[in-house]
């Protein structure tokens, strides 16, 4: 999942102080499906895959996949997501420690979840939790750097976040619908930021928004229609109930949408959360993954007038002030 090197510690050690709470809801397993190449297009010459053009770089998924440039450069950079699929997804990257990759996160890393996660949707909890006891002791290391937030199927969102040159990996980890995590299914890729620097400078923001574990998301500007560039300052980072830490998503409430449907989908630790299908009438449009304490990332979104949630992937994030709602008004 997300967060910094010692809150990865604390996930790792509360996954057994809830052994003998047994209180957390049920969640399920997963494996399978394959990646797929981007089709040729009949306008465009064959290439490899999405390219990195005007200071961008464009990921897109038509399946369970990240198809992308395998380097990029440092510094900050924008990524572009294409969601061309049929499911909602995000873009998390991962900084596993030096010699691990995207193959150790599927055949070392992903069985250990999914023995576990077998338990324990069969009613078997205190051996489910007691199998992340095999994961390996590496796995604390791990350090989760952000990415581009829920995106809803046929929807584009760029975010912008600094990265320092290194070798990282990205994933998924929303549910199918029959409870198989993205990641299980092969949704990584590994990619390297080089030590040539982008030379892109830090964005301006329209718009300010604060998040921490004690005030929940601080938005510090009125919010209207047009292209708005969001900035998000991570004030600190913590393990919540379902041990993974804060992030900031942009949610469009349509016609039919639920807040309450919406909130309750957000926690990925309940058989219903953040599976397919996502909650009718809501629609993501990006955001900022989890990032470290004191890091800050953009997310640049086209706000028609309407409804607007700003909303993080935690467990009753309305108790919490991370559920924030404004409308946009006509211009």
């Amino acid at each position: 999942m997300k967060t910094s090197k010692s809150l990865t510690k604390n996930k790792f050690l509360a996954a057994f102080f809830f052994i003998s709470l047994i209180t957390l809801p049920l969640m399920e397993s997963c494996k399978s499906e394959k990646k797929q190449s981007e089709p040729e297009r009949e306008s465009e010459p064959k290439r490899e895959g999405p390219e990195i053009t005007d200071n961008v770089i464009e990921i897109v998924t038509q399946n369970m996949d990240f198809q992308m440039k395998d380097t990029i450069p440092s510094g900050w950079n924008t990524f572009r997501y294409k969601n061309q699929s049929t499911q909602t997804h995000f873009v998390l990257i991962d900084d596993y420690p030096d010699g691990k990759t995207s193959e150790d996160a599927e055949k070392v890393v992903g069985p250990v979840f999914d023995r576990a996660m077998k338990l324990i949707s069969e009613g078997k909890t205190e051996e489910g939790y007691a199998e992340f006891g095999n994961l390996p002791e590496w796995f604390s290391e791990v350090v989760f750097l952000g990415g581009v937030g829920l995106l809803s199927p046929g929807q584009v969102a760029e975010t912008t976040m600094h990265l320092k040159p290194g070798a990282y990996l990205m994933e998924c980890y929303v549910k199918m619908e029959n409870g198989i995590f993205h990641t299980s299914m092969g949704m990584t890729k590994d990619i390297v930021v080089s030590e040539a620097d982008s030379g892109n400078p830090e964005p301006t923001a329209d718009i300010e928004i604060e998040i921490s574990g004690t005030d929940g998301i601080i938005i510090k500007d009125s919010i209207g229609p047009g292209p708005k560039t969001f900035s998000v300052f991570y004030k600190d980072q913590k393990a919540h109930e379902n041990f993974v830490g804060h992030d900031v998503n942009l949610v469009k409430i349509e016609e039919g949408g639920s807040l309450e449907a919406l909130e309750s989908w957000m926690n990925w630790a309940d058989p219903k959360g953040l599976i397919e299908p996502a909650p009718a009438g809501i629609t993501f449009m990006g955001g900022t993954n989890d990032m470290p304490a004191g890091s800050k990332g953009y997310f640049h979104a086209e706000l028609e007038p309407g409804n607007y949630v700003l909303i993080s992937e935690v467990p009753a994030p309305s108790t919490k002030n991370m559920m924030k709602t404004f409308i946009v008004g006509s211009k």
